[in-house]
C-alpha cells in the first residue's frame, strides 16, 4: 500500500488522474534503474501542467515500496538563498531522506534534520560518509569555502549510491531556478552566474544515481541544459498539459466529489469541454468564487468558466496573469502582443517575419520582428517552427484565452465575447454527440459511480425505481446527503466500503453497488454485497435500507434470481432523466 512521506502539492492524493502515457514511460524507466540502463531524464511542460504531482507521485511510490531505488527529492523554489544556505539545505534534505528510506521514518522527508543529528546518526549506525560529510560542511562553511561545500552536497546522492552499492533517483523541481536565485553573498545581492547548472555535468551521467528534473519555462531549462549539459546527458521528455478527453472527465468528478460541489452528468462533459482537459482549469471552475455559481446549468457553466478566464481576482486569472507578466516584461508593447495573439490564434503553421509584417501590416522592419520573436521563444510564449527564422504558436487553448481576453481590445479595439464564444462551442457539442445522453452512456463503463452519484445527488426527489427494476419499496425519496465510497465498520470493528450511499430525509438510505467491468455480476459478488448491506443495517438499526446493483456487464441468471428474491434493485445502465420542477 502506498503512504505519503512526500505530501503532494495536489492535495488529497486520489485527486491526482489519468496520464498513464507518462506513467507507462517513466515506470519502464524506473526498471531499468537497477541494472544500470536508467539514462538521466527531464520532464518539460510549462507551468500547473502536473509535473510536481507526477514526481512527487513516484517519490512516494518508490519510498513506499521499499525496493532497489532510494528516492530523493528537491523543489529549487523561486526564492532568493545564499549559496551555502543553499548547499546546507540541498545536503540535509538529502540526507534526511536517505535516513527515511533505511529507517522506514516518513517524517524525516517532511522534517529534514540538522546537520548535527545526520552525523550523530552517521556514528552510530556506522555509517562513516555521513559523518565525514558533516565534518566538512562545517569546516568549509567555517573556511569560506563555499564552491566545496556545494561540492559534497551535489555529489553526495552519487557517492552513497556506490559506496554503499545502492540505486538513488535524484529528483529535481524547477531545475532551471538554479541559475537565478543563489546568491554568493549573505545579503543577496550579490547572484552567482547560471553556469551553476553545470555542478551536474558529470554527475547527471550517473547510472546508479540518474537524475530526473523538470521545468515550467521549456525555452529557458532547454538553454541552459543545452549549454551546461552537453550532449544529451539528460533524455527530453516533453509533457502534454492537457489530459486525454475521458481522463479530463474523470477530473471533473473527482473535483467536484471532493470539493462536495453540485453538478450533473451533462454539465460535467460541458466543463470538462469548455476547460479542454486541463486539470488546473478544471479545479479552479469547480473550486470558484465567482458568486452566482451554479454548475449544474450550462449557463451557470459558461458564466463560471468566463469568471476565471475575465475576472483579474479569480484564481486561474491571477495565476497566468503571474506567468505573463514573468515572461513577457520585455516585449510589452503593441506590436508584440499582436503578434503573439496572431499566433497562439494559428498554432498548426509556421510563420516568418516577412509573413507576420505583411500579415499584421506592422510598421516596423524584419529586423525589429525576429528580435521580439526571439524574445518570445526565451520567455517560453511561442516556439521556433520548421527552421530558425520560422516561428509558431503554442498548442495551447488555456493561454490563448488568456492572451485574448488580455490583449485582443487593445490590439483590435474589439472585446472578446468569450461567453458567446463558450455557448457556442457547447452547441457544436450537442450537434456532435447528437446528446449528452450518448456521450455519458459510453463512459459509463469507468465512471458509473462517479455518475450514479452524481445524479443522485442532482435529482434530490425521486423513487428508486426511476434507476433500477425490482424495488419493492417505491416512496418518493428526498435526497439530504449523497457519499461515495463511504466505509463503516461492523460491530465488531470490520471494515466496509459503500460505493454509493444517498440518505433520504424519511429515514431511508440507500446503498448501491457498482461493477464497472464487462464481465457478468456472478451470485458470489452479489451475496458478498447482501452481506455488506445486513451488516450496515445491524449498525444502523434506526435506518430503512434500500438495495441496489448496478453491473455495467451485467448478471448471471443465478445472481439476478439472487437480487430478485432479496429485494435488491439491479441495473445495467445509467437512464437520465430531466430533473423535477
Amino acid at each position: 500500500m502506498i503512504q505519503y512521506p512526500l505530501p503532494e502539492k495536489i492535495g488529497d492524493p486520489d485527486l491526482l488522474v489519468g496520464r498513464e502515457k507518462e506513467f507507462a514511460i517513466l515506470n519502464k524507466w524506473l526498471s531499468r534503474i537497477p541494472k544500470r540502463l536508467g539514462k538521466s531524464r527531464v520532464i518539460l511542460a510549462r507551468r500547473k501542467s502536473g509535473k510536481t504531482a507526477i514526481v512527487q507521485r513516484i517519490f512516494n511510490q518508490l519510498w513506499s515500496a521499499d525496493g532497489d531505488i532510494i528516492p530523493f527529492y528537491f523543489n529549487i523554489a523561486e526564492m532568493k538563498i545564499w549559496y551555502p544556505m543553499f548547499a546546507l539545505e540541498y545536503y540535509c534534505a538529502f540526507a534526511s531522506q536517505y535516513i527515511s528510506f533505511l529507517e522506514r521514518d516518513k517524517k524525516h522527508v517532511e522534517d529534514p534534520l540538522s546537520l548535527e543529528i545526520i552525523k550523530d546518526y552517521g556514528i552510530k549506525h556506522g555509517i562513516q560518509h555521513l559523518v565525514n560529510d558533516a565534518d566538512r560542511l562545517w569546516k568549509n562553511k567555517k573556511l569560506g569555502w563555499h564552491d566545496l561545500m556545494w561540492q559534497t552536497a551535489y555529489t553526495a546522492p552519487s557517492r552513497y549510491a556506490s559506496l554503499s552499492d545502492c540505486r538513488i533517483l535524484v529528483i529535481i523541481d524547477e531545475f532551471q531556478n538554479i541559475t537565478q536565485y543563489i546568491y554568493r553573498d549573505e545579503a543577496c545581492k550579490i547572484a552567482l552566474d547560471e553556469t551553476m547548472a553545470g555542478s551536474f555535468h558529470d554527475v547527471v551521467e550517473s547510472k546508479i544515481a540518474p537524475m530526473l528534473v523538470t521545468g515550467s519555462y521549456v525555452g529557458w531549462l532547454i538553454t541552459v541544459i543545452g549549454k551546461y549539459l552537453q550532449a544529451g546527458r539528460l533524455k527530453r521528455q516533453f509533457m502534454n498539459p492537457y489530459l486525454t478527453s475521458e481522463e479530463g472527465l474523470q477530473a471533473v468528478y473527482k473535483y467536484a466529489q471532493f470539493c462536495n460541489e453540485p453538478i450533473t452528468n451533462e454539465t460535467a462533459v460541458q466543463i470538462n469541454r469548455l476547460c479542454m482537459s486541463d486539470p488546473f482549469f478544471i479545479s479552479c471552475v469547480i473550486q470558484s468564487e465567482y458568486e452566482a455559481k451554479d454548475l449544474t446549468t450550462q449557463q451557470g457553466v459558461v458564466n463560471t468558466v468566463n469568471y476565471e478566464i475575465t475576472d483579474a481576482s479569480s484564481e486561474m486569472s491571477m495565476t497566468w496573469g503571474e506567468y505573463i507578466e514573468l515572461t513577457l516584461d520585455k516585449i510589452n508593447e503593441r506590436y508584440a502582443k499582436n503578434i503573439l495573439l496572431h499566433l497562439s490564434k494559428y498554432p498548426d503553421r509556421d510563420w516568418t517575419a516577412d509573413e507576420l509584417k505583411n500579415a499584421l501590416n506592422l510598421k516596423i522592419d524584419q529586423r525589429k520582428i525576429r528580435e521580439k520573436l526571439e524574445t518570445m521563444v526565451k520567455a517560453d510564449v511561442i516556439k521556433k517552427g520548421r527552421g530558425d527564422i520560422r516561428y509558431q504558436g503554442l498548442h495551447d487553448g488555456t493561454i490563448y484565452l488568456i492572451l485574448r481576453h488580455r490583449f485582443e481590445e487593445e490590439i483590435s479595439e474589439f472585446t472578446p465575447d468569450l461567453k458567446q464564444n463558450f455557448n457556442a462551442e457547447l452547441e457544436q457539442l450537442k450537434k456532435e454527440r447528437n446528446s449528452l445522453q450518448g456521450r455519458l452512456n459510453n463512459l459509463a463503463g469507468k465512471f458509473a459511480e462517479f455518475q450514479l452519484f452524481t445524479d443522485f445527488r442532482t435529482r434530490q426527489t425521486f423513487p428508486l425505481s426511476v434507476y433500477f427494476e425490482g424495488v419493492s419499496d417505491n416512496t418518493r425519496l428526498n435526497i439530504i446527503d449523497v457519499r461515495m465510497r463511504d466505509k463503516f465498520q461492523r460491530t465488531d470493528g470490520k471494515e466496509f466500503e459503500i460505493d454509493v450511499r444517498a440518505d433520504s430525509d424519511c429515514g431511508r438510505t440507500v446503498l448501491a453497488e457498482v461493477k464497472k467491468t464487462a464481465q457478468r455480476t456472478g451470485i458470489g459478488i452479489v451475496r458478498k454485497f447482501f452481506q455488506k448491506a445486513e451488516a450496515f443495517a445491524q449498525r444502523f438499526p434506526d435506518k430503512i435500507v434500500l438495495l441496489s446493483f448496478l453491473s455495467i456487464g451485467g448478471f448471471t441468471r443465478d445472481a439476478l434470481r439472487f437480487c430478485k428474491e432479496n429485494g435488491i434493485g439491479t441495473a445495467m445502465k445509467i437512464t437520465y432523466f430531466q430533473k423535477d420542477e
